[in-house]
């Protein structure tokens, strides 16, 4: 077969050039806004190319003009950062607090443990619970 024999094969096809009303439009840009379709859905959905739909993005939203550019101010983050890295600091000051209350809880525990000759932590050492005790086969009454 020639490749004129295959070209002859296929039906011709006319391009068919939809148009949509303004309505329509206006009606799937107020979707995206609400965020109840996307862009690539839409796009699927009705044929349309993402390009086309951007469009009309730029054309129906107030809140999508082409050309908007946001500004992200450096203050605006610097005082978050600021805010964030005084809590960091509050944090690892509480933690600095508790790790010097469990050093001195342990250096007074080993003190009276030596001057006591006796193992407190082991003898105050906590016992299993009714429940763990079960389990094991042990129990716990005297």
């Amino acid at each position: 077969m020639s490749s004129r024999t295959k070209k002859s094969d296929k039906k011709l096809e006319i391009s068919v050039r939809r148009t949509f009303s303004e309505e329509f439009k206006r009606q799937k840009v107020q979707l995206l806004i609400e965020k109840k379709i996307s862009i690539g859905d839409l796009s699927k959905l009705y044929q349309v190319s993402r390009m086309s739909i951007y469009r009309w993005l730029y054309r129906y939203s107030p809140h999508h003009k082409k050309g908007t550019v946001q500004v992200v101010q450096m203050e605006s983050e610097a005082e978050k950062n600021r805010v964030l890295l005084e809590q960091i600091a509050e944090l690892e000051r509480t933690v600095g607090q508790k790790q010097i209350q469990i050093d001195f809880l342990e250096k007074m525990i080993e003190l009276a443990s030596s001057e006591l000759k006796v193992d407190i932590q082991k003898n105050f050492a906590t016992r299993p619970s009714n429940i763990s005790a079960k389990k094991l086969g042990k129990s716990t009454s005297k």
